[in-house]
């Protein structure tokens, strides 16, 4: 990957990144994906760099990945272990778009382990964040697993 190969230097948040933003792409569209094999490649690498340069909101992306990877391959306790840790980190920065992603991840969960109470309350809470921002997408992805539980 080119985008690897240019200089730079221990990122804090707000300033330019290299590595840090293509493996955090990298994670995050694998993670949407739920693409396993490719967040089980790529997280590792990010989860380094965010906990070496001290940056949250990518600590916090990896968390999130690593936690749908590991509901993918049933390894459910870490899962909800990973998604928590993701979760507390995004309600300390106040970051809406990403607690609400991160609840819908844990309303996976909880579906994967057939609590559906414990789902429908996960959903609900998303959607409340989704659309107090207007996330369309977001809202629209969630509302059709919320009609699916009725």
């Amino acid at each position: 990957m080119p985008a690897l190969q240019l200089s730079g230097q221990p990122v804090k948040r707000g300033t330019m990144a290299h590595e840090h933003i293509v493996y955090m792409m990298l994670v995050d569209t694998a993670a949407h994906a739920r693409n396993e094999a490719a967040i089980r490649k790529f997280a590792p690498q990010l989860e380094a760099l965010a906990v070496r340069d001290d940056h949250k909101p990518y600590l916090a992306i990896a968390h999130r990945a690593w936690g749908i990877a590991l509901r993918l391959s049933g390894d459910y306790q870490d899962a909800e272990n990973r998604l928590k840790q993701a979760l507390l980190i995004f309600e300390d920065l106040e970051s809406s778009w990403q607690i609400g992603r991160t609840q819908f991840e844990l309303g996976e969960l909880a579906l994967a382990r057939t609590d559906g109470a414990a789902a429908h309350s996960y959903f609900m809470l998303a959607q409340t964040r989704f659309e107090e921002l207007g996330a369309k997408p977001d809202i629209a992805r969630t509302a059709a697993i919320l009609e699916s539980l009725k």
